[in-house]
């Protein structure tokens, strides 16, 4: 079964009402420093400690890791918490989406008109350009303390005016910077 882009964003729309109204709001970026932690802590046991004297119960060298009196340094040290199995399970749920539906057919993985237009039929160069422009995005969020998903859709959920401006400011930059890369015409 295919849903159309308007069913989908309902039911995107409901899975984040679910998850602000029964748990809290998403947001996933702050995963990625975690995971990073994770990494970092398995190769230098010291990042992050057992600090009774903290918040949280745990203490990191590292600023960022022990703001909020060590929260992320507990995350770091016990990530079976529920935005880190989030993160997982996004995964995890698109493995199985792909799945049920038999695999990704060949005629989905050739690269849009537009794009060949632009740059080429190079897989590689389409792979580099995908993964800096998801580096960018994933450091202006944690420049910005959020996410698309936390401050945009989670923010404007709440009707949070830091939501708004974040996504004015996400659409402000992305249009023109999209008009820019793609201006030949497919």
């Amino acid at each position: 079964m295919v849903l159309n882009w308007k069913t989908g964003g309902v039911l995107l729309g409901l899975v984040f009402l679910m998850a602000v109204v029964l748990v809290k709001p998403i947001g996933v970026s702050t995963q990625f420093v975690i995971f990073d932690g994770i990494v970092w802590d398995m190769v230098s046991p010291d990042v992050v400690v057992e600090a009774p004297e903290a918040k949280s119960g745990y203490a990191s060298p590292n600023a960022y890791l022990n703001k909020s009196g060590g929260k992320y340094a507990r995350n770091v040290a016990n990530p079976l918490n529920y935005s880190f199995v989030f993160v997982l399970a996004m995964i995890a749920g698109a493995g199985l989406s792909a799945f049920l539906r038999g695999g990704v057919d060949r005629s989905e993985r050739t690269m849009p008109a537009i794009w060949q237009a632009n740059f080429g039929t190079s897989s590689w160069k389409r792979y580099l350009v995908a993964f800096a422009g998801g580096f960018i995005v994933l450091y202006g969020a944690r420049l910005a303390g959020g996410c698309t998903s936390g401050h945009m859709m989670s923010g404007m959920m709440q009707t949070a005016l830091s939501g708004y401006i974040f996504a004015a400011g996400a659409f402000a930059a992305g249009i023109p910077v999209a008009m820019y890369l793609y201006s030949k015409e497919a």
